[in-house]
């Protein structure tokens, strides 16, 4: 393709040199490929630009920037092609799409946005899709989905090169239908730029992310581009959680968008489930829908998952599927990895690992392993940390739904980063401040595990809250291969061999 043809529909501000043929497509200057068109940009952290001379000592074709500067000095080589366009990522976006022969208008998108919820969901409205028959391409935390082959996800949201090329791949492989979760940083950032969303999921908002959003408002500012055009065009179709206090609004701003809006809630909604009926290995529920009623059966547990439900339901009726496929695919619908994952070698009491890392997620898991542990009068040991480098303010929020429900808490690293484990620590323990809930530090979090195993007797549930799916840990020193589940089963193991299980 042209280098002109790949800029068509890209806001140009300033083009020189020639017209060359190009082959691929970076926005990562080691990527590099002889033909390929660089796209030099300025991220949070690093400006692309600096790296143009390095990308054409590859064998760079032709380069895209953001920088009137590097324009400048590139521009007076004539055997150099470069454009400069306003925004990076938005242009990226937009010769990304058209390198790879748009792929994202060959697919049925639906985007999942919220604070909590979004993987779970996203999995649900995949299998839901699934169970017709539908090729789907999943995009999210745990892994990437592509027309039945799995991939690991090195980013909950991809750059939009990344994510086109994932589409391509996908459409090639008949792939009809794509499910992903939006992150609020891929939104505020233009990741996910000219990617026309079917369907839009916004699952709630509760406090995080704060270190990069700076404010609730901006923070539900990001979100609500997934609902407007801001992105390149609103949702056919808006699916919005009304018992969430952003949700009423978020609804009404969707409609004044020109979206047809599905609503949904345990309180309010036309997506509603009444007369809930919770257990330990499963739940059912009445769902009222404006397609008509239905009884259904799951094996997921807890409220949350009442809410995931709701808004898989909503969003494959928007995308076609009877009340009645939804309804019987439910009942076989399996848990998502990381999310509530019980781990099982035959110990007297229950071991759930999770991904809950705010103080909402934390505590709405507090409150669903009360409801299970009620009947045989158990108790709740709940084990989290938090992570290094982000959001501070949350700490003690975190520390203080973790108090105020269970019955033992232990403080442990999550992924510190660059801090010490200890300061995070002490961040923490002023939300327990005034709570008389017994609490133990153990900053090791391998030992952490261990000692929360240790303290549970038969009946109780032992929580592990914050990594979920994760198999590493970033530390200062690095990453370390680390997997909550497979370390909680060796010392469910250990406990066995020394005869000290409860």
């Amino acid at each position: 393709m042209q280098f002109s043809s790949l800029l068509a529909g890209v806001a140009v501000l300033h083009r020189s040199g020639p017209d060359p043929d190009i082959t691929g497509i970076e926005y990562d200057s080691r990527r590099i490929a002889p033909g390929a068109l660089f796209v030099a940009m300025r991220g949070e952290t690093v400006d692309g630009n600096r790296f143009i001379a390095s990308a054409l000592e590859k064998g760079s074709a032709a380069i895209l920037t953001d920088s009137a500067d590097a324009m400048a000095e590139w521009s007076s080589r004539a055997e150099v092609a470069i454009a400069q366009m306003p925004h990076g990522r938005n242009a990226m976006a937009v010769a990304a799409a058209n390198f790879f022969q748009h792929p994202e208008k060959q697919l049925a998108v639906t985007g999942v946005t919220g604070t909590n919820g979004k993987t779970t969901t996203a999995f649900l409205v995949e299998g839901l899709l699934q169970r017709v028959n539908r090729r789907t391409v999943l995009v999210g935390t745990i892994e990437y989905h592509l027309a039945g082959q799995v991939l690991a996800s090195p980013h909950t949201t991809p750059e939009s090169r990344d994510l086109l090329e994932l589409f391509r791949r996908g459409v090639d492989a008949g792939a009809t239908e794509a499910v992903m979760e939006v992150s609020s940083h891929a939104l505020a950032q233009g990741r996910v730029f000219g990617v026309p969303y079917d369907v839009a999921i916004f699952t709630n908002l509760t406090r995080d992310h704060l270190d990069f959003h700076k404010t609730m408002e901006e923070y539900f500012a990001a979100k609500k581009k997934l609902f407007d055009a801001s992105m390149g065009s609103a949702p056919r179709v808006a699916v919005v959680n009304v018992d969430d206090p952003y949700g009423g609004q978020l609804a009404e701003y969707a409609r004044v968008q020109g979206s047809g809006v599905f609503t949904y809630g345990l309180e309010r909604g036309e997506f509603r489930a009444e007369a809930v009926e919770l257990g330990s290995r499963g739940m059912q529920f009445r769902l009222q829908t404006p397609f008509g009623a239905a009884q259904v059966t799951t094996k997921l547990i807890g409220r949350v998952n009442v809410y995931n439900l709701l808004a898989a339901s909503a969003a494959a009726l928007a995308r076609g599927l009877t009340l009645a496929e939804v309804v019987s695919t439910m009942a076989t619908l399996p848990s998502v990895p990381g999310r509530f994952q019980t781990i099982d070698e035959g110990q007297p009491f229950a071991v759930v690992v999770d991904y809950a890392h705010t103080d909402d997620a934390l505590r709405n898991l507090i409150a669903l392993a009360r409801d299970l542990v009620r009947r045989q009068n158990g108790r709740v040991i709940t084990m989290f940390g938090c992570g290094g480098d982000r959001d501070r303010t949350k700490r003690p929020l975190m520390g203080r739904a973790a108090a105020e429900s269970s019955d033992l808490v232990v403080l442990t690293s999550d992924n510190p980063r660059s801090e010490e484990p200890e300061a995070i620590l002490a961040d923490i323990l002023p939300g327990l401040t005034g709570l008389d809930t017994p609490f133990t530090q153990e900053p090791d979090r391998t030992r952490a595990i261990h000692v929360a195993v240790r303290a549970a007797r038969a009946g109780d549930i032992v929580l592990l809250a914050g990594k979920g799916h994760e198999k590493t840990q970033t530390l200062r020193q690095g990453t370390i291969p680390f997997d909550d589940a497979a370390v909680a089963a060796a010392a469910l193991r250990d406990l066995k061999d020394t005869g000290a299980t409860p």
